[in-house]
């Protein structure tokens, strides 16, 4: 049985550990939780309003304690275990992992994974794990019980997020790996897997009361930027990271990442400028996270001038679906989970497809970019449907058992005192 990494499959017995490997590897793994907390929840927290800014940190936190014991549990096993794939062929196996290494059964402190102990693998995998749903809580900020949201996490983990890491990176005979879908560091699994389950969830639970007609302004845009900030460096524990080395490929992440990202911040920044006449802090802060989203499956692949363009693009993409978009259609994504995470997410996943090719200046084995362009779209086509479906079941079922939505007092209120019983503000 082989362990394996986002772009790169290789058994355990091959190699000898390298400690500055190793040390990267530790160093990435505390940058990509360093994301969710503080990062993600001071973000989040300081965009809703301030009798809510607790709930948001508070879910979070809860989380991150969660998945990490359901990762440990059971759903290392289910995104890494190899046993009966094979390159090539379509079963089971291909679409999740087994419970071969169910409450990390057979872990020792010599495993290895590549040149460094399974055991930094297991967390730093376990970081992706915990962001993901996390940014699913942008979407449905200000009107979900806690309880409910905690039910709904931990199933959802298990039937989609694992399930997607599973086809993407657990390697040959998983079926997206075997299409050969590019997702450096999770374009797929993270982000458009997340935007498309906080869109189904915002809509099925319903917009906050007095959407669209009363104020909802952040009341604290210096946690949104401090937390933007926190996002940004930590990332590149998640896109770097993603190497799984000290090395080149590793370098050239953590350049592309920077380079998008700031692309990113001025296209959101002149767009928004350009249509309402003043450019806003909110405004960069959600184009740097459009930045980082968009680069994240082209990290390993595209170049510097490649990762110039997907930022541009992204940037002002995902400010007019944040915006237009969201109005026309009128949906309440509280805090432009979908706008920003999913539809940056589609965005880089697409291009990943264009700029990795050699002939644009990527790194990627990419000859024929319209083969590798669809190949990308079908990824991008099965993880917006098997997300989409699978998500409103959960979330309907659980809505008929226990009821999903706070009632119309508790959200009056805020989600501090009706479901935590604290306030963030003492004044």
């Amino acid at each position: 049985m082989s362990l394996v990494t986002p772009g790169l499959a290789m058994a355990a017995d091959e190699v000898v550990l390298n400690s500055g490997d190793t040390a990267w590897m530790l160093t990435a793994t505390a940058l990509v939780l360093f994301m969710t907390i503080p990062g993600l929840a001071l973000f989040y927290g300081g965009m809703v309003r301030s009798k809510n800014i607790l709930s948001v940190m508070m879910q979070c936190f809860a989380i991150t304690g969660l998945i990490s014991i359901l990762w440990v549990v059971f759903g290392y096993s289910l995104a890494f275990d190899t046993t009966g794939m094979e390159k090539g062929v379509v079963n089971l196996s291909s679409f999740v992992g087994g419970f071969d290494k169910a409450f990390l059964s057979g872990l020792g402190v010599d495993s290895l994974v590549a040149a460094f102990p399974e055991s930094v693998f297991i967390t730093f995998q376990m970081t992706f794990a915990i962001i993901t749903p996390a940014l699913i809580v942008g979407a449905f900020a200000e009107r979900m019980k806690f309880s409910a949201m905690l039910i709904f996490m931990g199933v959802w983990f298990t039937l989609v997020y694992a399930p997607i890491a599973h086809m993407v990176w657990s390697g040959d005979g998983a079926l997206m790996w075997d299409w050969g879908v590019l997702d450096f560091a999770g374009g797929t699994v993270v982000h458009i897997n997340a935007g498309v389950a906080g869109l189904v969830a915002c809509i099925v639970l319903g917009k906050r009361k007095g959407y669209p007609t009363t104020p909802m302004a952040p009341h604290n845009l210096g946690y949104t930027l401090v937390g933007a900030a926190m996002l940004w460096v930590g990332w590149f524990g998640f896109n770097a990271g993603s190497a799984v080395a000290a090395n080149g490929t590793a370098g050239m992440a953590m350049l592309v990442t920077q380079i998008a990202t700031a692309a990113a911040a001025l296209g959101w920044m002149f767009a928004e400028w350009l249509t309402h006449g003043k450019p806003s802090a909110l405004g960069i802060a959600s184009g740097v996270v459009a930045g980082l989203v968009a680069i994240t499956p082209a990290a390993g692949t595209v170049g510097p001038m490649g990762a110039l363009i997907i930022g541009l693009i992204a940037g002002v993409i995902c400010y007019f679906s944040a915006t237009s978009l969201k109005r026309k259609l009128g949906y309440d994504d509280s805090l432009d989970a979908f706008g920003v995470h999913g539809i940056g997410g589609i965005v880089g996943a697409l291009l990943t497809g264009i700029f990795a090719a050699p002939a644009l200046g990527g790194f990627g084995a990419v000859d024929d970019i319209g083969a590798q362009f669809f190949i990308q779209l079908k990824g991008v086509v099965v993880t917006v449907v098997y997300t989409g479906i699978v998500t409103f079941v959960i979330l309907k079922v659980l809505d008929a058992v226990m009821g999903l939505r706070v009632n119309e007092e508790e959200e009056t209120v805020g989600l501090d005192l009706a479901q935590h019983n604290e306030r963030g503000y003492n004044l």
